[in-house]
């Protein structure tokens, strides 16, 4: 990673596992703002305490139920 990333808002799906997770971890590190979703809110919030940073935000979501995206989309919070 590069550290053009830095204070950039990178949001995550998939951010539980594989590749995601390791994602979440690495950009973290590189210092960018992350909105961590999947459907699993539990997993996310433990990546999200592994990534170590205050500019986390989880927000569950299920990417076949496309009826509340923008509802999600409205939900985030990062600063």
């Amino acid at each position: 990673m590069s550290s053009t990333i830095h204070n950039k808002v990178v949001w995550l799906t998939g951010a539980t596992s594989g590749i995601g997770e390791a994602l979440a971890y690495a950009l973290a590190k590189d210092g960018a703002k992350l909105v961590l979703s999947a459907r699993r809110e539990d997993e996310l919030k433990r990546v999200a305490k592994k990534c170590n940073s205050k500019t986390v935000f989880v927000l569950p979501l299920d990417l076949s139920d496309q009826s509340n995206f923008e509802e999600k989309k409205n939900e985030v919070q990062i600063s």
